[in-house]
């Protein structure tokens, strides 16, 4: 029997590289999906190809680490997370389409193993709880593709719902619905596509994590989140001043989300403009994840008219969102393509955007 299941991608509107350190995000699942077509047969392998790529890959459902590299790979962690966790995992053929884009912060590594594995449970009839697919796929990505990213992006493209962002506690592992409708208070979601791609699995997100984990040593803490209510005075402690500065960020951008989610609760988006605007200048001062062309998209926006402007995902390219009244949002667009090109980067991709229902099978 063939089985159908699409997963998507997902923006953060705010809470970056929190999620590692035990802290906030707030997320939401994007329209955009990647979807997996799945033939399970007798066989012990899967071939897999992908809409993408032009050669099909082929892999043993006993892979293990190491042995399948490159975009197939988040395929085959999948099928060794299921079977590292007890869950059976048939041969056969399995075909992905997606329309998220690859590199573009959107998480289209987590869109692509919750829709593996979707596909798989469903052709087994395993039932498999969220919570417990999103901790296999992230185990897919960092034990077996090599890239040591949190759980954000797999609950996000999990739980997600229409007109609904995702508060989500990393310590206490919750996710809690907040209700995210801008387009009814007369206010756009811009998202907007620098075509700078990036790649988690180069060095930089691995550094800024390791340095995380430093400062909480220095801090005599198990992660960044036992004293983030501490206030900056606490990172005299940390002797190593990137390490305090990454720290930092990590500190106040906890608050940061919970202060967003206030924000949006009583639909003041000035406000809430304001804070990822804030967002953005401490991943760009303290993380120092952002880059010149991201920097310049975002406080286009901001100059256009735009509430407040950030980057979105893990940083060094990617994609900025943009809160804009519906008044201005043409104008903003206009002026990012117009601005951006002239500064000799790629006209950037704008697009109004929502949140979206999160992963499950399709007919």
């Amino acid at each position: 029997m063939t089985v159908r299941y699409a997963a998507p991608g997902r923006i953060n509107l705010i809470g970056e590289h929190t999620d590692y350190n035990l802290g906030f995000a707030l997320p939401i699942a994007l329209a955009q999906r990647t979807v997996v077509t799945f033939t399970p047969d007798q066989g012990d392998a899967i071939t897999v190809s992908s809409d993408r790529a032009d050669v099909a890959m082929r892999f043993s459902i006993g892979t293990v680490p190491g042995q399948v590299t490159g975009w197939a790979a988040y395929v085959a962690g999948v099928v060794w997370a299921l079977r590292q966790a007890g869950h059976p995992v048939p041969g056969g053929t399995m075909r992905i389409t997606s329309d998220v884009e690859i590199g573009s912060g959107l998480s289209s590594s987590a869109a692509l193993e919750c829709a593996a594995l979707g596909a798989i449970a469903s052709a087994t009839g395993e039932r498999i709880d969220l919570i417990d697919r999103a901790r296999m796929a992230q185990r897919a990505e960092n034990d077996y593709v090599g890239s040591p990213t949190g759980l954000l992006d797999q609950l996000a493209s999990l739980f997600g719902q229409p007109s609904t962002a995702m508060l989500i506690d990393f310590r206490e592992l919750t996710v809690t619905p907040v209700a995210f409708d801008p387009d009814a208070r007369g206010v756009t979601l811009l998202l907007i596509d620098s075509r700078a791609r990036h790649s988690h699995a180069g060095g930089e997100y691995a550094a800024r994590r390791a340095s995380c984990e430093r400062a909480a040593t220095d801090l005599q803490a198990s992660s960044l989140r036992d004293i983030w209510d501490r206030g900056s005075a606490a990172l005299n402690a940390v002797g190593n001043p990137i390490d305090a500065r990454c720290a930092r960020h990590v500190l106040t951008e906890n608050g940061r989300v919970l202060d967003f989610v206030a924000a949006i609760g009583d639909s003041d988006f000035v406000e809430a403009g304001r804070i990822l605007s804030a967002s953005h200048v401490s991943m760009r001062d303290h993380f120092r994840i952002t880059t010149e062309h991201i920097d310049l998209i975002a406080d286009t926006a901001v100059r256009a008219g735009a509430f407040g402007a950030r980057m979105t995902g893990g940083g060094f390219g990617g994609c900025v969102i943009a809160l804009v009244p519906d008044s201005r949002a043409d104008v903003v667009a206009d002026t990012l393509r117009r601005t951006v090109a002239g500064a000799g980067y790629p006209r950037p991709i704008v697009t109004r955007t929502r949140a979206a229902a999160g992963a499950g099978p399709c007919g």
